[in-house]
């Protein structure tokens, strides 16, 4: 006797509704292996059965030379046990196949989580340098305007005393700063004047609180230095003054908002916002102001002497 053949899917599908395998073994033979609704019928009809959950079996034959032969129970024993151990061994291969799979889309996705990784690492690396060498060429401008300035003050002085220019040059560069002296209000050397005795006057008012502080100067470093690298933008070149960060990390210290205006910022719209025109934004200003916030934020002695 041997468990006769049944239809595997149908089996399976019957054990995945939770009937036994024994069960449904017994309702697809008994049913013709037709289809599973029939083998659900067979099951319902004869669930009182006391072999309902028996294994059937059947007779099997075995062709051999001198006609049919029927196997002895010990045979019958031997093939289902090959029989199982065949289909164990199928489960492992299955089992070892889904595995190994499995190992397969772990790394795969590893690998595309490093690779995007890095990618993120790479474009974050190239930001940075972007933006410090944008912060050096605004710093260079900036001192050479300053350095300018300068040659030409000195060289207008030793013409009103009656003494002769140094340098030839700088007697050329007076001419045309005195016929713009009128449309320059104050030069970028003076406003870094006073921005450095905003930033110290801020740090000394509120020196019981230096998280305050620190707070206040990486805020303003990042209204300034927004507007330094998107000077089109106008989102960056608008400040609403309700805005509640604002009050408490700027408008509130002393020094804050003097600060911003020293940058070019204005109040407009019934003093609802600070902004800053583009036709007004001056990047020798904004770079001083870069650069006094970093000496601000940088120097351990600043606004103390």
């Amino acid at each position: 006797m041997a468990v006769p053949e049944v239809d595997k899917q149908m089996l399976r599908e019957l054990e995945l509704m939770g009937f036994p395998t024994a069960r449904a073994t017994r309702a697809l033979h008994f049913s013709g292996n037709s289809t599973i609704e029939a083998a659900i019928n067979w099951v319902i009809e004869h669930e009182n059965d006391p072999d309902i959950d028996q294994m059937p079996l059947v007779p099997i034959n075995i062709e051999i030379e001198n006609g049919t032969s029927w196997m002895t129970p010990d045979e019958v024993k031997i093939k289902l046990q090959k029989l199982r151990e065949l289909a164990r061994k199928k489960r492992d291969e299955e089992e070892q196949g889904l595995q190994r799979e499995r190992k397969k889309d772990r790394i795969r996705a590893g690998k595309e989580l490093l690779q995007a990784k890095q990618i993120n690492e790479e474009n974050e690396r190239k930001r940075m340098l972007l933006l410090r060498k944008v912060e050096k060429e605004q710093e260079k401008r900036a001192r050479e305007k300053i350095l300018q300035k300068l040659r030409e003050d000195k060289a207008e002085r030793r013409s009103k005393l009656g003494l002769q220019p140094q340098d030839p040059g700088d007697a050329k560069s007076a001419l045309p700063s005195q016929g713009k002296k009128s449309s320059v209000s104050v030069n970028p050397a003076t406003k870094a004047e006073h921005m450095r005795d905003c930033l110290r006057s801020l740090k000394k008012t509120h020196k019981d609180d230096d998280a305050r502080v620190k707070r206040a100067f990486q805020t303003l470093l990042i209204y300034v230095r927004n507007v330094a690298m998107n000077p089109d933008a106008e989102k960056f070149r608008k400040i609403r003054l309700g805005n509640p960060n604002f009050q408490e990390r700027v408008a509130r210290l002393k020094g804050g908002m003097e600060f911003l205006e020293l940058c070019g910022f204005e109040k407009l719209e019934g003093d609802e916002y600070l902004y800053l025109p583009r036709d007004k934004v001056d990047m020798a200003v904004l770079s001083a102001a870069l650069s006094q916030l970093n000496s601000a934020m940088e120097n351990p002695f600043f606004g103390v002497l």
